[in-house]
């Protein structure tokens, strides 16, 4: 077959990823930064849209997690592991770890899976070259170790925190937390970076229970396996240090598309198509293999099916949650007294602002006269994200007897009202 009846086969998997990665990392700031979704640590609740979600607005909850489970159950199903080479974290600084070592201390300067201690060339064992790499590696460390707080503090308090600045939302002991948090990752893409993937990393397990003969996975042409006699290209080129023309069900591969982009190059200089490729369908086994592994749950399909009638539900959750989601909170109790054996006549009232911006709340009571009871304010301005609480007092001359009433408050523009229902008990007394 001549080169020019050969079809293009050419891919760029490694191009491919390297730009979802860098759109992952961008994206991992910018979901916290923008309020998509983050955590308020000091009101105990997650953000999503801007919005104080408590754990009570079980509608927006229960959808969310809904559709994020059923995302990644379907994720998994279809395309394995491809999450761990294309988007994981861990993978990305792992990979970046090994290319800054190579650079600087030599090809086969790197962390090997097998325990053999880093061969270092001769031309690049220098001073200056281990102490490039160590600043590179601790500069990274102190990146990624500030992205964690954008999921716990808004935009202005990490610049605070990175500027040192002091601001009333900052834990005294950040610094040291993030201290701590740079050793860690420092230590992770110095020495640990795919050791973790291979030995220790639970999630790739969940990812696995997941996977079946149809899921996505690296195919091997084994009809010309005279093409590759005593060429390992493609399992030099996997840095997860697998052979990927014996790949199964359950084996390390990541989908990352380094091998196939291997073999694509080395045999297209022949003139020829490479002889790995990724593949969706079942996979070409031994009967045997094909018993082992037919009750892997259940089908691809009908797995598939299922999770997106699951996933609609929960958008459904979801959609209504935020419908039906309320920007301020109202709650009322007995106010403390100060003698034991005094009867309770005050109520403190409490609103709570589940925005991030100001909000202005005007309150009354219905079902008593004006004479009959007293609030220490009408109008609050609560700030965004907290709580104001005012004094509500009932009068000690209502006539003797179990009286209901009913706090309202509501926006001056009418765009949210609440309401409070009291029991409220009266002995009767009379005014002093």
């Amino acid at each position: 077959m001549s080169a020019a009846n050969v079809p293009n086969t050419t891919t760029h998997f490694h191009l491919q990823r390297r730009t979802v990665q860098v759109v992952t990392l961008l994206a991992t700031i910018l979901i916290p930064a923008s309020g998509l979704f983050r955590i308020d640590p000091r009101a105990g609740a997650l953000v999503i849209l801007h919005r104080q979600v408590w754990f009570a607005d079980f509608y927006l909850i229960a959808g969310l997690w809904i559709v994020i489970v059923s995302l990644l159950v379907m994720l998994y199903s279809l395309a394995g592991t491809v999450f761990c080479g294309w988007v994981c974290p861990q993978n990305i600084f792992s990979e970046w770890a090994n290319f800054m070592t190579q650079k600087w201390l030599g090809k086969r300067a790197e962390i090997s899976l097998d325990g053999q201690a880093p061969i270092v060339a001769p031309s690049k064992n220098r001073m200056i070259n281990w102490l490039v790499l160590g600043v590179s590696f601790l500069l990274a460390s102190m990146f990624l170790g500030v992205i964690p707080l954008f999921y716990f503090y808004d935009p202005s308090t990490v610049v605070a925190f990175l500027l040192w600045r002091s601001d009333p939302a900052l834990a005294q002991s950040l610094h040291w937390i993030y201290a701590v948090f740079v050793l860690i990752i420092l230590v992770d893409i110095a020495v640990i970076r795919h050791f973790w993937c291979r030995f220790a990393c639970v999630y790739r397990v969940w990812q696995h229970s997941f996977r079946t003969r149809e899921t996505l996975h690296v195919r091997y042409d084994a009809s010309r396996s005279s093409a590759c006699e005593k060429c390992n290209y493609c399992v030099t080129s996997c840095f997860i240090e697998i052979d990927p023309r014996k790949t199964d069900v359950y084996d390390s591969c990541i989908n990352c598309g380094e091998c196939i982009d291997a073999c694509n190059r080395l045999q297209g200089k022949k003139g020829l198509p490479g002889l790995l490729s990724f593949e969706m369908g079942e996979r070409t086994h031994r009967r045997e293999e094909r018993i082992q592994f037919r009750n892997n749950a259940f089908g691809l399909k009908s797995r598939t099916s299922w999770m997106t009638v699951i996933m609609l539900l929960g958008l459904c959750f979801f959609s209504w949650g935020l419908w039906t989601w309320q920007p301020l909170h109202l709650a009322a109790y007995r106010s403390e007294t100060q003698a034991s054996s005094q009867v309770a006549l005050d109520y403190r009232v409490e609103i709570a602002n589940k925005q991030y911006r100001p909000a202005e709340v005007d309150l009354m009571v219905a079902g008593l006269s004006g004479s009959e009871y007293r609030f220490s304010t009408r109008h609050l301005v609560i700030p965004p994200a907290e709580r104001r609480s005012v004094l509500l007092s009932v009068s000690p001359t209502l006539s003797h007897g179990l009286h209901f009433f009913t706090i309202e408050a509501r926006n001056p523009d009418g765009s949210w009202t609440e309401h409070f229902a009291i029991r409220h008990f009266s002995e009767g007394r009379s005014s002093p």
